[in-house]
């Protein structure tokens, strides 16, 4: 089976960036006002720099809040958004897969340059066969496009692999492209609503890599 991997809050905890960002409430606005012009962006049949977005979204919470960020500010962001470290269950439950056969990919919104470096920094790149980027399709999750160029490059069919994320827009993309699907429940992270249930539930990577047998 081919394992697909998102990458910011899948493998790699954005709870880092709290100090840097303000607070824990100030993060999840900041992240769920990117992922929200994300979908705005996909919805409408446009295509964005996903790092981009990102440093917009933060000017715009700090703004909300009063505040103006500096460039030496946003540019810390950005730092540490390539120095995030892997969620603790992270480096076993990819171990596990590999071990038992499986090919374990990446494919993110982030461009492909920060997400070659995010894995690097994490110390995931060697566990990971390859690391794909929205940008290389041209759109970003959940479009079609980004797990379709995953699939042509393993000359798979959609029921071979499986896209596991923390995020329930980015399962629905894939079951929509007709890949199987697993929802990582980490922390707060719940299936979307009236949606078709994920392939596989679980709530830690080795959990999921028992499911996969």
């Amino acid at each position: 089976m081919l394992c697909v991997f998102d990458v910011n809050e899948t493998l790699l905890d954005l709870a880092a960036l709290d100090e840097t960002i303000g607070s824990p409430e100030l993060r999840r606005e900041w992240f769920g006002l990117a992922i929200h012009t994300v979908l705005t962006v996909t919805a409408s049949g446009g295509y964005r720099d996903f790092a981009g977005i990102a440093g917009q979204a933060a000017v715009e919470v700090a703004a909300r809040h009063g505040r103006e960020l500096t460039p030496d500010q946003l540019s810390a962001i950005g730092d540490g958004l390539r120095s995030l470290p892997a969620h603790p269950d992270v480096v076993a439950g990819l171990t596990k897969l590999r071990e038992a056969g499986h090919d374990v990919v990446a494919l993110t919104n982030s461009p492909l340059a920060t997400a070659e470096a995010q894995l690097q920094n994490s110390g995931l790149a060697p566990l990971l066969d390859r690391i794909f980027s929205a940008e290389q399709a041209g759109r970003l999750k959940p479009a079609p496009e980004p797990y379709r160029q995953v699939l042509d490059a393993y000359a798979l069919q959609p029921a071979d692999a499986v896209m596991v994320a923390a995020h329930d827009w980015d399962i629905a993309g894939a079951q929509a492209a007709g890949l199987r699907t697993a929802l990582l429940t980490r922390p707060g992270v719940r299936p979307l609503p009236g949606s078709p249930a994920p392939t596989y539930t679980a709530s830690t990577l080795p959990e999921l890599a028992d499911l996969l047998g």
